[in-house]
C-alpha cells in the first residue's frame, strides 16, 4: 500500500494493520499477514479505502450506499468506512486500499443538546474540538453582531429543523443580513435595491470548517465597515447573507463527539431508518440535504436510509431542504427559463456560494451529469477559474468533470430554479496536517481563512453582475 493523499494525524501500527487485513481480502490477493487485534479494529471510528477505478463506477458506489469523499486522486475515489467494510468492497466487486485509519473516538457528552433558552455571553463562548463554535454559540454570535452593529446586521429565522418541527428538541434555522441599511435592505423580497451574496456552511454538518470561515466572514464585514475602504464599499452596494449552519441538527450531533466530532453528515431526520445510528461512521440516522433538492434528484445518491447519501424518500422533502429554497425565493428573482441549456439573462444579479469540504475544489452547475453545460457555463467556468486561483491553484469544474456526478444539490437548485450564479466550494486539502474533514482548530487562522476571504471577497464584487463583462 502506498500512502499518497492522505496522513491522518498519524498513521500508526493500527494502520499497517488495517492494510495487511484488507489486503488479505482482495481477489487475487496473497494471504494475509498476521490479523490485526480486534480490540485496534473496534477502537476505530472509520478506515478511509482508497478505491481504484471508483471515479468510472461513482454511480455504482453512490447506490450501493458507500460513503464516497467528496475527494478524487485521477480515476480513484475514496470511501469512507469501518474494519468491515472492506469485506463489502470486496463483494462488490470494488478493487481498494487502507488509505488510513482515523484514531480512536473518545467520549465527550455535550453541555446542552438543543437550542438553548437564552443566547447569552456564556453561550457564546461554547466550543468543542479546541475552539469550533458549538450552533448555540454560532447563534448567540449572530444575535451580538446585530446588536453591536445596528445599522449594518439583521438576523432573520427562516424555519425550523427537522427536530424542531417534531417538537424533539432542533433549531431555529437563522441567517444574517449584512448592508450598511437602507428603506428596503435586508427585506425579504426578491425585488429589493441591492445585489445579494449568500454564503452557506455546515449543510454537511461534519464539515466543521465552513461554519467557522462563516463566523469569521461575518466579523470581516461588520468590525471593518467605516475602516475598510473595500469591505465598506461592499457593504454600501450590496447586501451579503449568511447562514453559519444550514444543517443544525446535524451539526448537533457533531458537537457531541467534544475532542473527537462525530462524522454526521446528514440531517437528524430518523423517520426512514430510526436504527441506523446517531454517531456517524458507516451507517446514520438523516437525509443527505445536498441530496435532497428536485435537480437531478436520484443521481449519484442512495436509497438506502442509513447511506451517507441517502436522498430521502422524495424531492425537497425535508424541513432544512423547504426553508432554504423558500428564503432564496424571497431574496432572488426568477430569471432563467426552463431547460437544462437555457441561459439567465446577462443582467441577472446574485449570487450563492455552499461551502463544503474537503478537496481544494470549486464546482458549479450542472452537477447530475457533466456532459450537459449550462446556458450560463462560460460565465459561470470563469469565476470558478478566477475563484480557484486566489485560493492558490484549486481544482474547477463541474462536479463529474472533477469528482463524480451527483444531482439533489443546492448549488444544481438555486441555478435551476432561479438562474442564480452558484457555486460549491470545497475546502481543505486530503493531506497534511491540515487536511480532512476535522482539522485543528489552529488551521482555521494559519490556512484557510486567508484564501476563503480573498474567494468571498471577489465573490461579492461579482454578485452584482455574474454573467455580465
Amino acid at each position: 500500500m502506498t500512502i499518497t493523499r492522505r496522513s491522518a494525524l498519524a498513521l500508526t501500527a493500527a494502520v499497517a494493520a488495517g492494510s495487511a487485513l484488507f489486503a488479505g481480502a482482495l481477489p487475487g490477493a496473497t494471504a494475509a499477514p498476521s490479523q490485526p487485534s480486534q480490540a485496534v479494529a473496534d477502537q476505530s471510528p472509520g478506515v478511509v479505502y482508497r478505491v481504484a477505478g471508483g471515479a468510472l463506477r461513482a454511480e455504482a458506489l453512490l447506490r450501493a450506499g458507500y460513503d464516497v469523499l467528496e475527494d478524487r486522486d485521477g480515476d480513484d475515489l475514496f470511501v469512507l468506512g469501518r474494519s468491515d467494510t472492506a469485506n463489502r468492497l470486496r463483494a462488490d466487486g470494488f478493487r481498494a486500499s487502507v488509505e488510513s485509519v482515523l484514531p480512536p473516538l473518545t467520549w465527550a457528552p455535550p453541555a446542552r443538546s438543543g437550542q438553548a433558552a437564552v443566547l447569552d455571553a456564556a453561550v457564546a463562548e461554547e466550543t468543542y474540538y479546541g475552539g469550533y463554535r458549538t450552533v448555540n454559540a454560532q447563534y448567540a454570535h449572530l444575535d451580538q453582531v446585530a446588536r453591536d452593529h445596528a445599522a449594518l446586521a439583521t438576523v432573520v429565522d427562516y424555519g425550523d429543523s427537522w427536530r424542531k418541527s417534531r417538537g424533539s428538541g432542533g433549531y431555529d434555522l437563522k441567517a444574517i443580513c449584512l448592508t450598511k441599511k437602507n428603506a428596503g435592505d435586508c427585506a425579504l423580497n426578491p425585488n429589493a435595491p441591492k445585489p445579494r451574496l449568500f454564503v452557506m456552511g455546515q449543510l454537511h454538518a461534519r464539515e466543521i470548517t465552513t461554519g467557522d470561515v462563516a463566523y469569521r466572514w461575518i466579523d470581516h464585514l461588520t468590525d471593518n465597515y467605516g475602516t475598510d475602504a473595500q469591505v465598506t464599499q461592499l457593504l454600501d452596494k450590496i447586501e451579503v447573507w449568511v447562514v453559519p449552519i444550514a444543517n443544525p441538527d446535524g451539526v448537533d450531533i457533531v458537537q457531541r463527539g467534544g475532542g473527537r466530532p462525530y462524522l454526521q453528515r446528514k440531517n437528524g431526520n430518523n423517520t426512514n431508518g430510526a436504527g441506523c445510528g446517531t454517531t456517524g461512521g458507516s451507517s446514520q440516522v438523516g437525509i443527505d440535504l445536498n441530496r435532497n433538492t428536485s435537480s437531478g434528484f436520484g443521481t449519484g445518491s442512495s436509497t438506502q436510509p442509513c447511506s451517507e447519501t441517502y436522498r430521502g424518500p422524495s424531492a425537497n422533502s425535508e424541513a432544512e431542504t423547504k426553508a432554504l429554497q423558500s428564503l432564496w425565493r424571497s431574496l432572488y428573482r426568477d430569471r432563467r427559463a426552463t431547460g437544462t441549456s437555457a441561459p439567465a439573462p446577462a443582467d441577472t444579479t446574485g449570487m450563492v456560494i455552499s461551502m463544503h469540504s474537503y478537496s481544494n475544489m470549486v464546482l458549479f452547475p450542472w452537477g447530475f451529469n457533466s456532459s450537459v453545460k449550462s446556458g450560463n457555463d462560460t460565465a459561470l467556468r470563469g469565476i470558478a477559474r478566477q475563484m480557484a486561483s486566489l485560493a492558490g491553484g484549486w481544482q474547477y469544474g463541474q462536479p463529474g468533470e472533477i469528482l463524480y456526478n451527483a444531482g439533489g444539490a443546492t448549488d444544481d437548485w438555486v441555478y435551476d430554479d432561479l438562474g442564480v450564479s452558484s457555486f460549491v466550494w470545497e475546502i481543505g486539502g486530503s493531506s497534511g496536517a491540515c487536511s480532512g474533514f476535522t482539522p485543528a482548530y489552529s488551521c482555521q487562522t494559519s490556512t484557510f481563512w486567508p484564501k476563503v476571504k480573498s474567494m468571498l471577497t471577489y465573490a461579492a464584487t461579482k454578485a452584482p453582475a455574474p454573467y455580465g463583462s
